[in-house]
């Protein structure tokens, strides 16, 4: 029901009778409107992806995210529910399990463990609800069609915005995407951003290696990706 007619319509009424049950009877298994919400955003997680052997911390991290943004995304209403507590079920604690395990091994606290992977999924999050959002909108404006740099340049001035309007003239607001990749595609943005996370938690790694005098261990999962 989430899926054909989103999140908001549900009702313990409507659940009830599309499973053949009176209301008062499903009361029996789900306790309110909210636990409903609550297991049904587990559900739809899923299990985790199987983490990939032979290869680094970082690309077994990457492919952990890289997952986590796929599945979010292919649930758009999933993206618009509030986020009121750490979530506890079964299908979350499994990718919670999964995005340590690729961190078996390298010079961290279990503190700072915890920490990256936290991060990186609350990363994946805010992206995936941000492309939902723009993806939402049924209805665009005449200047919705122009490069935001040149809608922004449209709007500001240097005296005010100095900064702002440098990085304009530089060319900031401009596609970075390599050649054959099209022009503000959401996959290159968003392996570029998460590999700009990426290159600050080898930093982390980097340095904690050798606070601990684990320099064989650090060497070995620091840097770039393996070619392929």
């Amino acid at each position: 029901m989430a899926d054909a007619e989103g999140v908001t319509t549900l009702s313990m009424g409507r659940v009830a009778k599309a499973l053949g049950f009176t209301t008062m009877s499903l009361y029996r298994y789900v306790a309110s409107k909210d636990e409903l919400i609550e297991l049904i955003s587990d559900q739809v997680i899923g299990p985790p992806p199987i983490i990939p052997d032979g290869v680094t911390w970082r690309v077994k991290l990457e492919a952990w995210a890289n997952q986590e943004y796929a599945t979010m995304l292919s649930r758009p209403w999933w993206l618009k529910l509030p986020i009121t507590a750490p979530p506890t079920g079964p299908n979350n604690m499994a990718w919670l399990d999964a995005g340590l395990s690729a961190l078996d091994g390298v010079a961290l606290s279990a503190a700072s463990k915890f920490q990256v992977v936290t991060n990186v999924s609350l990363f994946v999050i805010g992206r995936a609800r941000f492309l939902a959002d723009l993806a939402s909108r049924t209805a665009q404006s005449a200047d919705d069609d122009v490069a935001y740099g040149a809608l922004i340049a449209r709007v500001i001035n240097r005296e005010d915005f100095p900064y702002l309007s440098a990085a304009i003239e530089e060319g900031g607001f401009e596609d970075g995407s390599p050649e054959g990749e099209a022009a503000g595609d959401d996959a290159f943005d968003f392996s570029s951003s998460l590999g700009l996370l990426l290159d600050g938690i080898a930093t982390l790694v980097q340095r904690s290696g050798h606070q601990r005098g684990g320099t064989d261990v650090v060497d070995d999962q620091v840097g770039d990706q393996p070619a392929p």
